[in-house]
């Protein structure tokens, strides 16, 4: 892996903690901590980082919403997770932008769904194994 973590504003911070944490839950993501603006060098930000085995790997920050959109792609081991992401994400609030199934445009096992976020960033889980 090259990145570390990536963090980005959101326009609505309780509610984005509360859409990132149903929506990553069946990735195995967790809200992993939360640091206060005390803690975060004396700002005026909340923030809360996702992640897996304790490592928060997703952070969203109460800044303000990050425009323009981005697209974020979590791969994941198989494609019920896909599947399993893609409702999860609805269920929370997230708008469709592309149910699971194939993309063979990209390559012949890449299964994907993607959402929009509460923002309108383009939430992607991807499975490139082959059935």
């Amino acid at each position: 892996m090259i990145i570390d973590h990536v963090g980005f504003g959101v326009s609505d911070y309780a509610r984005a903690k509360q859409f990132y944490g149903e929506a990553l839950k069946p990735l195995g993501f967790a809200l992993v901590m939360e640091v206060s603006p005390e803690q975060n060098q004396g700002s005026k930000v909340w923030a809360c980082g996702f992640g897996k085995n304790g490592k928060p790997e997703l952070w969203i920050g109460s800044d303000g919403k990050t425009t323009p959109p981005m697209h974020l792609a979590f791969v994941v081991e198989s494609r019920a997770e896909v599947r399993a992401f893609h409702a999860a994400a609805l269920r929370a609030g997230g708008r469709d932008n592309g149910a699971p199934g194939l993309r063979p445009q990209y390559h012949p096992s890449y299964y994907g769904a993607f959402v929009f976020d509460l923002d309108g960033h383009n939430v992607e889980a991807v499975c490139h194994a082959p059935e």
